[in-house]
């Protein structure tokens, strides 16, 4: 049996959150969608906040500088969310 190992990490490459969802375009063509409720912080945020984000490292994660959040593609793709989610 073989087993498929990543070479490198998949980076971010555009984002697009709404009130439901955060969807991250990845540099590999996949489009990785996750609820906002995993994310309160982002959920309770108002719509100008959510929509003031930047990508750091060469697409690492995405922050949002107004709210002092950070998420990780690969925290995305492990299916990590905040704690206090629900």
């Amino acid at each position: 049996m073989s087993t498929l190992t990543l070479e490198t990490a998949p980076l971010a490459v555009d984002l697009v959150v709404d009130s439901t969802s955060l969807r991250v375009s990845l540099d590999d063509g996949r489009e990785l969608a996750v609820p906002l409720a995993w994310f309160p912080h982002l959920r309770d945020a108002s719509d100008a906040d959510r929509a003031n984000w930047r990508l750091f490292g060469r697409g690492d994660g995405i922050h949002w500088p107004a709210l002092d959040e950070d998420i990780s593609v690969r925290g995305l793709l492990a299916g990590h969310r905040q704690a206090n989610a629900a």
